[in-house]
């Protein structure tokens, strides 16, 4: 059987990095024929030299030149810059395009290749979050063409095989609480940003991580699973889950309800948005069901996280909404990561953001990349 051929976006990554592990692992199953990275040069011309890929892209101009003599695999055509990305994944001879890219910059790829009939495997949130409705035309309910590789969605697909979704009563998306889930409220004014760093069970970028402390990225979640599987808002809620070993549930109208469970590990969603609907072998730590387990849950405390708020708010208004939020936010994430400013104005900028940026425009890709770029200099301005 042909190997199905990958072009991972964003390989020097988190999602990346696992992601060519699946590969390691399933050397019958995939091949890589694309990689690119932003500026991680060093370790995307490693990637190059063990994969050999046909094409490689570094975004960013400045090493281009160190990265080439660092390539080592002479058949690899090597480009500089973003606009090689949207042509090459459009290519015939690509099958899958793994978008890991993070943030807005990550939808226009995203549509791009579905537009051309590819396979998509999103870890990019922010796709759906901001153009959720342009990428509608794709969402056909056989989850065939967007399928996603964040864990929480990942886990509700797995529970909806074999079921109609006409019988979803509601989603249940777990959150861990992140590393300030026992803090009191007081004490998260004064947080740094090492505090908000310190993931109490999971490994990725700064970013998510950031967002992960704040609870925005559930609320984002939440708005990315509405799009993902058609339900409205008031069906999807979210649950405070320490452990994280059950990743996401889904309620029947029967009252019964299937769970998705695991110890931690991207590399499950990764692989089975490679291989859906299939599963293959993955040699991972597994539950030791004969050790005394406990699972907990609780609701989120909407004091300490009110960026979750802001979130599920967004989608309600609708609109840019969603695309005011998530510039809003990114701009005040790096803030904060270059300690500009302090871990609760990441919520005052973003809420004063979504009430000033306003748009009447028809939505399209070009609306919302300006409005993105609209809300991302008032929030460098507050």
């Amino acid at each position: 059987m042909k190997k199905q051929q990958l072009f991972i976006l964003g390989s020097t990554g988190s999602i990346g990095t696992q992601t060519l592990d699946i590969v390691r692992c399933q050397p019958g199953e995939l091949h890589i024929i694309g990689l690119s990275a932003n500026s991680n040069w060093v370790l995307l011309a490693e990637q190059v030299n063990e994969f050999k890929p046909k094409y490689a892209v570094i975004r960013e101009s400045g090493n281009f030149s160190e990265f080439k003599k660092a390539v080592t695999h002479r058949e690899t055509t090597l480009l500089c810059g973003d606009e090689h990305v949207e042509e090459l994944i459009c290519l015939d001879e690509v099958d899958t395009v793994v978008n890991s890219l993070v943030g807005f910059s990550g939808f226009r790829p995203t549509a791009a290749a579905l537009a051309s009939g590819k396979k998509v495997a999103l870890a990019n949130k922010e796709s759906l979050v901001v153009g959720g409705a342009l990428l509608q035309p794709y969402l056909n309910g056989n989850y065939d063409r967007l399928i996603p590789i964040d864990s929480e969605h990942s886990a509700i697909l797995q529970c909806l095989t074999g079921e109609d979704i006409a019988n979803i009563k509601k989603l249940i998306i777990t959150a861990s609480g992140g590393p300030f889930r026992t803090w009191p409220v007081e004490k998260i004014e004064r947080v740094t940003v090492r505090d908000a760093l310190r993931h109490p069970n999971w490994e990725m970028g700064a970013k998510i991580t950031i967002d992960s402390a704040t609870m925005m990225n559930k609320g984002l979640e939440m708005i990315e699973a509405h799009w993902l599987f058609g339900l409205p808002i008031e069906q999807i809620e979210a649950v405070v889950h320490p452990q994280s070993v059950i990743h996401s549930m889904v309620l029947f109208r029967d009252g019964s309800i299937k769970s998705q469970m695991g110890l931690p590990d991207m590399r499950l969603p990764i692989q089975y948005a490679l291989s859906y609907p299939d599963r293959w072998t993955l040699e991972s730590k597994q539950i030791d069901w004969m050790q005394r387990q406990q699972l907990t849950f609780e609701p989120v405390d909407n004091r300490k996280f009110p960026c979750f708020d802001l979130a599920i708010e967004a989608i309600k208004s609708g609109n840019y909404a969603p695309a005011v939020l998530n510039a809003s936010n990114e701009v005040a994430v790096e803030r904060f990561l270059n300690e500009e400013i302090s871990y609760i104005q990441i919520f005052e900028i973003v809420a004063k953001s979504i009430s000033h940026i306003t748009s009447f425009d028809t939505l399209s890709v070009e609306s919302l990349e300006a409005v993105d770029r609209e809300a991302r200099a008032f929030a460098r301005t507050i």
